[in-house]
């Protein structure tokens, strides 16, 4: 197909080129494909892949022959920065492939230890004791709805981790989770998937029947970007401990993996789509919010290296975000980061909005609080864990 003279090669959405001294950098923005190098004459040569075009015919213009055309078309294909079988494959294959791997080991023994540290560390929560359960904290409520987890790099994201993850291991039978996830690489206001999602600890089920329920009930538009979850890490990052939840139980869990971008009109009737797909369940469900607090500093385009007195100033801003969390209140939080003119980027604020939204918590537990400076104070980025109850 590729080296026929009637394919007409037309690139991906989103790429973007940059010199490097010997031509061109080709890449994706978003990273769901590998950069490829090009001389100056491939670069003006690529820029005619727009899917008009077929090899015979650039071959015709420039003279080329079509076997030096199909080889850098089928490197393009490799490289998953062309429109072609191997992108199609990608996002069509059942499962989802790991796109975290170095942040957590690729061999399943030492992704386990690595969880485990997560919650025994320094400062940590402790391992989760399953067998019995323990009673709920008193003034907890009788139902876990939701929990609030970092997706920081665990080096940075750490016991922060552990401490929002107990509460799942302890204080729900449910196999069903919803994970809420930031998106970092689509403009999408949602984007779900119908893959199955693995980690070095195997593959996680993703619940077709209740994304049939959400795609029933919100309309259109949730698999419009199929690039979305190629290389997006705040669902991925959360799997590995309900895996370690799976193990311990015994059984199995699924997933929704939903992923949300920035604050839209569209949250309640997704949150709306939610609640009634969950009431069609007919099993417990609970929720993951996948998302961080306040990134400030030069990293994100802040004139100034971060400071003392911006870290107290951002942590004083986080106490209040922290405090509406206590009271489950979606539109405190919005309020808080409204008033701020989101001059912190906080990018968990759609997918906490939309969870207290869809899963109606009446009370939230904060749990741990982390903010992480960078030494040279080119970047500050907070997070925490938190529980919330019905």
């Amino acid at each position: 197909m590729l080296t026929s003279p009637t394919y007409a090669p037309k690139l991906r959405r989103g790429l973007a080129a940059q010199p490097d001294g010997r031509g061109f950098v080709l890449f994706d923005q978003r990273r769901a494909g590998q950069p490829v190098h090009l001389s100056a004459a491939a670069f003006e040569l690529v820029k005619l892949f727009d899917g008009s075009v077929t090899l015979g015919e650039l071959a015709s213009g420039t003279g080329l022959p079509v076997a030096d055309i199909a080889a850098l078309v089928t490197g393009l294909d490799e490289a998953l920065l062309l429109d072609g079988p191997a992108w199609q494959a990608k996002i069509a294959a059942p499962v989802r492939e790991p796109s975290c791997i170095g942040v957590y080991p690729e061999d399943a023994e030492g992704t386990r230890r690595l969880v485990r540290s997560l919650f025994v560390g320094k400062g940590g929560a402790g391992f989760p004791n399953l067998t019995p359960r323990p009673p709920l904290p008193r003034g907890e409520g009788e139902k876990l709805r939701a929990a609030l987890v970092p997706h920081m790099d665990y080096t940075r994201g750490n016991v922060t981790y552990g401490h929002g993850f107990r509460p799942l291991f302890e204080q729900t039978a449910a196999k069903l989770f919803v994970v809420v996830g930031t998106s970092h690489y689509s403009p999408a206001p949602f984007t779900l998937s119908r893959q199955n999602f693995s980690t070095s600890l195997g593959v996680v089920e993703t619940d077709q029947a209740f994304i049939d329920r959400v795609v029933q009930r919100y309309g259109d538009g949730l698999f419009d970007d199929p690039a979305a979850h190629v290389p997006e890490h705040s669902i991925e990052l959360e799997l590995p401990f309900l895996q370690l939840l799976a193990e311990a139980r015994g059984e199995p869990i699924r997933i929704v993996p939903l992923l949300v971008g920035p604050m839209s009109a569209d949250i309640p009737r997704m949150a709306e789509a939610l609640t009634q797909a969950e009431a069609a369940a007919g099993e417990p469900v609970c929720y993951v919010i996948s998302g961080d607090l306040a990134h400030i500093g030069p990293k994100f385009d802040d004139p100034e290296p971060v400071n003392d007195a911006q870290l107290k100033a951002s942590r004083e801003q986080d106490e209040k975000l922290l405090a509406c969390l206590e009271a489950a209140d979606a539109g405190g939080y919005s309020k808080v980061i409204a008033d701020e003119e989101d001059a912190r980027r906080i990018c968990g604020h759609s997918p906490t909005v939309l969870t207290l939204l869809a899963a109606k918590p009446t009370r939230g537990r904060v749990l741990h609080y982390q903010q992480y400076a960078h030494p040279q104070g080119h970047e500050s980025v907070s997070f925490a864990a938190a529980a919330f109850y019905q």
